[in-house]
């Protein structure tokens, strides 16, 4: 919405949240989320022709089109827990919405959602005495944390979807219209609602599918002594398959990925395809496996414990430039070196305050560090769990001196130059290498 704002200021762009602190963050000069680029785009257009509100019934009373972005999480109760998604907040904005229409409306979803889900909304707007008449519209993003501006500014595609009526086309234009500002019309991508529903979900699947299969590997090479980083550049180099995504690490993380492949897993069994439904939630179940491979790895090295011992952990973040901790391959490195009474200090540089909310029940038991040099600190142990560009300029020198002997670094994300980290002196542990 700050995009479309700075991009458009003929159009005015208000964000509704019933949140209080969270709008007031959003008014400030220190904004709720950390995203590289971030700042200079609310900068430029708040107060312009982009406003934050919890004024949530005049913004839906003067809205033309209203995008709904509200979460959509994994239930964890009832039928579907575990695996299907949550839709609670999308019906109750979809009845907030009636409720405090006076006009037509063009109403778009945004959030993540199950196909068919504009169904279920069109049924509650539609259910109205007052003869107002809504169009749905699906329009999935595909931005990446870390790089959101960026893939908002020259977006691969942007994709809207529509019912195929003239009522729906004319829905579906205007908001082409808006993207037109500034995206190439051949980018702009439209389908059905179902199709453009479904194919964020796929999207998503299709992409953790290749970390799950990158990382299956690393554990074959570390057997048989190839280098996952090679084997990857190979195959990348084959035009049919190409080279993203093929990074070995710790396995994937953030709101998304997981959660898209089990509500994905879970559509297939409520439309009788139990075979299906499998091969999406083994991509899962391989992604915890590798989370849980890197403690079992340490333990291999470090004499078969780590009890006692004090382990820095170098990044808390799912990934890079972003403070976003959801789902972060870190969270269980940590909860497993204290499953193993190790001693864990972890050091990011912008996802502490979210790191101590995710391990508020065992803050006692962890240490959290501004400084990567006093988190390394008599520390037995580095562990590489996030790819931050700083992490590659540190001075190891410095932080191999500090360290109890044998000093061991553990790079879960592949980024440092082992050679010379073994010249150093460190006993270095990769994924899907032997060094």
């Amino acid at each position: 919405m700050a995009v479309i704002a700075d991009k458009c200021p003929q159009y005015k762009v208000t964000i509704v949240d019933i949140n209080q602190a969270r709008i007031d963050a959003w008014n400030s000069d220190a904004l709720p989320i950390y995203e590289p680029g971030l700042d200079e785009v609310v900068k430029r257009a708040r107060g312009r022709n982009l406003f934050f509100s919890v004024d949530i019934d005049t913004g839906i009373r003067e809205a033309d089109i209203i995008f709904v972005s509200v979460n959509t999480p994994t239930k964890t109760f009832g039928h579907g827990a575990g695996m299907a998604s949550d839709l609670q907040f999308v019906e109750k904005t979809a009845r907030h919405i009636l409720e405090c229409s006076d006009g037509p409306k063009i109403v778009v979803e945004k959030s993540t959602l199950p196909v068919r889900t504009a169904e279920a909304m069109e049924r509650i707007l539609h259910s109205n005495s007052k003869g107002i008449h809504f169009d749905i519209l699906s329009n999935p993003e595909f931005l990446a944390e870390g790089s959101a501006i960026d893939d908002l500014n020259s977006p691969d595609r942007v994709l809207i979807g529509s019912h195929q009526t003239p009522e729906g086309i004319k829905a579906r234009d205007t908001l082409v219209a808006v993207y037109a500002n500034w995206v190439p019309r051949e980018r702009i991508l439209t389908t059905n609602v179902w199709s453009s529903e479904l194919s964020k979900l796929t999207a998503n699947a299709f992409l953790a599918q290749r970390i799950t299969s990158i990382n299956a590997l690393s554990a074959l090479c570390e057997r048989t002594g190839a280098d996952v980083d090679e084997v990857a550049f190979a195959i990348g180099k084959d035009s049919r398959i190409g080279s993203k995504f093929l990074k070995a690490s710790l396995g994937f993380g953030g709101s998304c990925f997981k959660k898209d492949i089990l509500n994905l897993a879970y559509l297939c069994e409520h439309f009788g395809l139990p075979e299906v439904s499998q091969y999406w939630k083994s991509v899962v179940d391989i992604n915890e496996w590798q989370e849980h491979r890197m403690v079992s790895r340490m333990l291999d090295g470090m004499f078969n414990t780590i009890a006692g011992k004090r382990i820095a952990v170098f990044g808390f973040a799912f990934k890079a430039d972003t403070g976003d901790t959801r789902e972060s391959p870190a969270h269980t490195v940590v909860r497993d070196i204290l499953g193993e009474r190790g001693f864990p200090v972890i050091y990011d540089p912008k996802a502490l305050v979210n790191a101590k909310f995710d391990l508020a029940d065992v803050l006692d038991k962890v240490e959290l560090q501004t400084d990567p040099y006093l988190a390394a600190k008599d520390a037995h142990a580095v562990v590489i769990c996030t790819e931050w560009k700083s992490f590659k300029s540190l001075d190891y020198k410095r932080i191999y001196d500090s360290m109890q002997k044998p000093a061991f670094l553990f790079d879960g994300r592949n980024i440092l130059d082992h050679a010379a980290l073994k010249a150093i002196g460190f006993e270095v542990v990769a994924v899907g290498k032997t060094i």
